[in-house]
């Protein structure tokens, strides 16, 4: 039997890969973070055991016992889903407990999922990329933990010139946008903040990087930090282009 280190993509089921739905339905369990949506844990099997292992503030999960939890598992013979949100090895914690299966001398796969750095702003009609606008785009976590904002040159991300897109950053904007502009971005840089990008209840919230630290926002927000988050190329349908009349 096998440990799956699943994607659960941006949020929407419809954006499950088909092998991630299948390994969904399969699993004896499912060890799944706050970010997976009840309609994704819906496709369980009735019988298998569901396991919330998710990072909650005041409520933290620490990745030590969420590694000893696979291992453990795994090594019963059981089909387990590791069922991340995004992609298991974009900020997703996956390399780690792949790390931690590795140790044990078991077996388990890496399933790739659509991450929220590209999917979010699409689905809010934000093009990453974009001739003549933007050629490139950087991810980076907002997080201040080992590996977070404070390790991140953020002056020399202004002088890029592209697209930066920020995860899991609500909390440092404030002082992320005040980097970026004492790195050289210009406080009018507009910035698009996307809650709950894909779902149902997507929001998003358009703002400049000088007034960032002062926008309300809450998390989960996938932050597009550019001359293309004043885009708003959203999908529009036959219904609306034709006023209703169909």
């Amino acid at each position: 039997m096998t440990v799956h280190l699943v994607g659960a993509g941006p949020g929407d089921p419809e954006l499950l890969t088909v092998r991630a739905s299948r390994l969904i339905a399969a699993a004896d369990v499912i060890v799944h973070d706050h970010l997976a949506d009840a309609s994704i844990l819906a496709l369980a099997r009735a019988e298998a055991e569901i396991i919330d292992v998710g990072k909650r503030p005041g409520r933290p999960t620490p990745q030590e016992t969420i590694n000893a939890l696979l291992v453990h598992l795994g090594s019963q013979g059981l089909e387990v889903v590791r069922l991340k949100g995004g992609d298991p090895f974009v900020f997703g914690r996956g390399g780690e407990e792949a790390e931690a299966l590795i140790a044990a001398d078991l077996a388990f796969t890496v399933v790739p999922g659509i991450t929220s750095a590209v999917s979010v702003p699409a689905a809010a009609g934000i093009p990453v990329t974009h001739r003549g606008v933007s050629a490139s785009f950087t991810v980076v976590t907002g997080h201040r933990e080992k590996g977070g904002s404070r390790s991140i040159n953020w002056e020399a991300l202004a002088q890029v010139g592209s697209t930066i897109v920020v995860l899991m950053g609500v909390s440092e904007r404030a002082a992320i946008a005040e980097r970026l502009i004492a790195g050289g971005l210009d406080a009018s840089t507009p910035v698009a903040a996307v809650r709950w990008g894909t779902r149902p209840d997507q929001h998003t919230v358009r703002t400049t990087l000088g007034e960032l630290g002062v926008t309300h926002l809450e998390s989960p927000c996938t932050i597009v930090i550019g001359a293309v988050a004043a885009f708003e190329l959203g999908a529009r349908t036959e219904r609306e282009l034709t006023g209703g009349g169909l």
